[in-house]
């Protein structure tokens, strides 16, 4: 006769196997995908400045127009709303209604934060102050930024790192990361960029990759690939620019296989923007365009990164 104690260890142990058997779907977690996918407002700016779409639509547009769940906002498109808690508090609702998240603001036009004039660049990283507490409110983890700046090779790098170092402590202090994307001049030249970060030297200060971004100057180019891979390192967000395919539906300009094998080598597995810029497609055919070509990539790039 089996006592109920022996009979509770039999039914545990037996639990216990199942869970651990190799097969048993009922105990499986489902697998997580190598990347997620986000979409850059500025896929749509031609929409919005065109006054045929609004900001506040972005969300649902995401949602239910291309089937996606996060979103990377544009300051231009509601510049001055920054401290508006009314506007802030009904785009988070209209996020929440549609199960998005809001993931980043990317900030232009708020001044040079590697600006020579020490009270020009003290002035753009309190510029910036609006846009870490905007992106606090909205849930983002990031703001994005610019590190423009003047003089020679090293001089510049020195007041980025500077006008970084400052906002970046402010931004540590509401819990925000602000992270560089290669955006003209020397900040697509991705060594300097590196070195940059090197110097700011603040867990809370990263890049943010753009895979198209890499004119210097007026018929200067930084190599791409080379780019990214020294970005990556510092890396907390990823924007896949895309322009025109090919009628295989392949990016025409980026090698998507080869520049997320960069990035999935540096261990990156936080969300990927799509950042749709070309003029060949409607923006609407350009994002979907480049987010199958992303679940494609992600697809065949599984196994290897399993």
């Amino acid at each position: 006769m089996m006592h109920r104690r022996d009979f509770l260890k039999r039914a545990a142990l037996a639990a216990g196997s199942l869970a651990v058997r190799p097969g048993a779907s009922a105990f499986a977690m489902p697998k997580k995908d190598l990347f997620e996918i986000s979409l850059a407002e500025w896929s749509l700016h031609r929409a919005l400045f065109a006054g045929e779409m609004d900001h506040l639509d972005f969300p649902k547009t995401a949602r239910q127009t291309f089937g996606i769940d996060a979103v990377e906002y544009v300051n231009t498109f509601f510049k001055d709303k920054a401290r508006d808690r009314a506007y802030l508090r009904e785009l988070q609702s209209r996020c929440d209604g549609e199960g998005v998240r809001s993931v980043l603001i990317m900030c232009d036009g708020e001044g040079n934060l590697g600006d020579p004039d020490e009270a020009k660049r003290r002035q753009a990283v309190e510029n910036h102050h609006q846009w870490v507490e905007a992106a606090q409110f909205l849930g983002c983890h990031a703001i994005r930024v610019n590190a423009r700046s003047e003089g020679s090779y090293d001089e510049q790098m020195r007041l980025a790192a500077d006008g970084l170092r400052r906002l970046t402590e402010y931004g540590a202090a509401h819990g925000m990361n602000v992270i560089v994307e290669n955006h003209g001049g020397l900040s697509s030249n991705g060594k300097w960029l590196a070195g940059v970060m090197k110097r700011v030297d603040h867990p809370r200060c990263g890049t943010l990759p753009d895979f198209g971004n890499f004119q210097i100057a007026e018929g200067e180019w930084y190599d791409r690939y080379e780019g990214v891979a020294e970005m990556m390192p510092y890396a907390k967000a990823v924007s896949a620019k895309s322009h025109d395919f090919d009628a295989e539906g392949n990016e025409t300009h980026t090698d998507y296989f080869r520049m997320m094998r960069i990035v999935l080598d540096a261990g990156y597995r936080g969300r990927v923007g799509i950042e749709y810029e070309g003029s060949e497609m409607s923006e609407p055919d350009g994002i979907r365009a480049t987010k199958a070509l992303l679940l494609r990539v992600r697809e065949a790039l599984a196994p290897e990164y399993e």
